[in-house]
């Protein structure tokens, strides 16, 4: 039991510290929200330290799995979060929804994801997926007196309701027909061949569920008024570490317990991708709203990273994991720049307001210019050699029809991103922004755009964990 705890410390340490901190906050009242969001980021860093120091094994039974796959997901996911609380306060103040439970939400939430992707067992699969949305949920209408935040936290608790018990069912159907839901036990009755259709029917439910989670096509319909709707702070939350557990879900689910039917889900996946990137590419270029084209860029972008997944193999793996620390990166940045366009009014969301950016505020309009060339893929900017070794991975694969859909897409998907840059500058300026004065925001963004320009320079660290993560998965 020792042994088992040992394993499972970082996400001890987490859940102990949200508790205190909780504790700490409901009896110091909501003065203490600053030093709570500081306590709270620095308890994420303790944890990177934490996850960083175990070796691998497996624990409660095999239904907790500590690796190095797990590891690089989870790194991911705690500098996703602590990226996210650091934005969160210059907002939160200027929207009067300043609560101490706010940092401690996205803590217990981060929780959950640790515990996905060290998933071992469906049922374990479940807890850390819920885990992970009713913290997420509540977040979605935080700021509980605007009519839009209310819509989409409730729009979101239905249908992930909903998405939870598709998951559900197709979990009973894979019990029921293999008599086992261990990671390891599915993987033993699966090899010898001959799946039975119940466990394929139970698969295509367990796939809608977690592409729900990572708003893939046609599971998407959540996404844009989710973002729109929920705090700014909460849409860069949701299009960073969340996206990265449920894609790391999805990749140890089915390339664990289910990679002896890779031909039979690899179908499965491919329509996803395929949906996903056409959506993405083509939904986006009509949208007047910041955060809905980022909802649609985060659905395609979720394709891209598919492909990977598609491919099946170690190089896959890599380039998927490759693909997410990058997309963080980029997805983090943007978020800080939507933070920054703020006038006496309040926030602005809307594309137009960008126009002649460059001329009133040139640092801002060149990190958006960095973050809009990157989600393009467009070279030398990290952005290009993320979509490049997941479109290999599926060329090696042999999946080429794939890889031409997605260089086609990222051609079109360019166009709205390029048309933020062409407004910021060539554009007549628009009313110019407030000045900054989060310095939490500032730099996150200066920190995400220095890595998304300079990422070719020095790419041997990332690269490099990716691959080991990716032969602790696929051995």
């Amino acid at each position: 039991m020792i042994a088992d705890i040992a394993l499972a410390l970082p996400e001890i340490f987490l859940a102990v510290a949200a508790m205190v901190l909780l504790v700490f906050g409901v009896y110091a009242g909501e003065k203490s929200t600053r030093f709570v969001a500081t306590a709270a980021i620095v308890a994420l860093a303790a944890a990177i330290v934490l996850v960083l120091g175990r070796q691998a094994a497996t624990g409660f039974g095999g239904m907790f799995v500590v690796d190095a796959f797990g590891s690089f997901a989870k790194i991911l996911i705690l500098v996703g979060t602590g990226l996210a609380i650091a934005m969160s306060l210059g907002y939160l103040r200027d929207q009067g929804i300043e609560r101490f439970e706010f940092p401690v939400l996205l803590m217990l939430s981060t929780i959950g994801m640790m515990i996905m992707v060290s998933a071992g067992d469906l049922i374990a699969l479940y807890l850390g997926l819920e885990l992970q949305s009713l913290a997420i949920y509540v977040c979605a209408a935080f700021k509980r007196d605007s009519t839009r935040s209310t819509e989409a936290g409730l729009k979101y608790f239905v249908l992930g309701a909903l998405s939870s018990g598709m998951l559900l069912y197709g979990a009973s159907l894979v019990y029921g027909f293999a008599g086992t839901t261990s990671f390891a036990g599915l993987a033993q009755v699966l090899q010898g061949g001959g799946t039975p259709i119940g466990v394929l029917v139970g698969l295509v439910f367990i796939a809608a569920g977690i592409a729900f989670k990572c708003s893939a096509a046609p599971f998407h319909m959540w996404t844009p008024d989710v973002y729109e709707g929920a705090p700014t702070p909460v849409t860069s939350f949701m299009a960073a570490a969340p996206k990265v557990a449920a894609i790391a879900l999805f990749m140890r689910v089915f390339l664990v317990p289910f990679g002896g039917m890779v031909e039979e889900w690899r179908q499965i996946i491919v329509v996803i991708a395929v949906l996903s990137m056409v959506l993405g590419a083509f939904a986006a270029i009509g949208q007047s709203n910041i955060k809905r084209l980022m909802a649609y860029s985060s659905i395609g972008h979720v394709g891209y990273a598919l492909i990977g997944l598609a491919a099946a193999n170690q190089e896959g793996v890599r380039g998927v994991l490759i693909y997410l620390a990058i997309y963080l990166a980029m997805n983090v940045g943007t978020f800080g720049v939507i933070l920054c366009m703020r006038r006496a009014t309040g926030y602005s969301e809307e594309i137009s307001d960008l126009a002649g950016l460059a001329r009133t505020r040139p640092g801002l309009a060149a990190a958006m210019a960095v973050f809009m060339f990157s989600l393009a893929g467009v070279p030398p900017l990290a952005g290009f050699f993320g979509k490049f070794y997941v479109f290999m991975a599926a060329v090696n694969a042999g999946l080429y029809v794939l890889a031409v859909i997605g260089v086609v897409t990222s051609v079109v998907g360019a166009y709205y991103y390029l048309r933020i840059v062409k407004l910021m500058y060539f554009d007549a300026p628009a009313e110019p922004f407030a000045a900054n004065t989060d310095r939490g925001v500032g730099v996150v963004t200066v920190a995400a755009g220095l890595f998304t320009l300079f990422f070719f320079v020095y790419p041997a660290p990332i690269v490099a964990g990716a691959q080991i993560a990716a032969r602790a998965l696929l051995p």
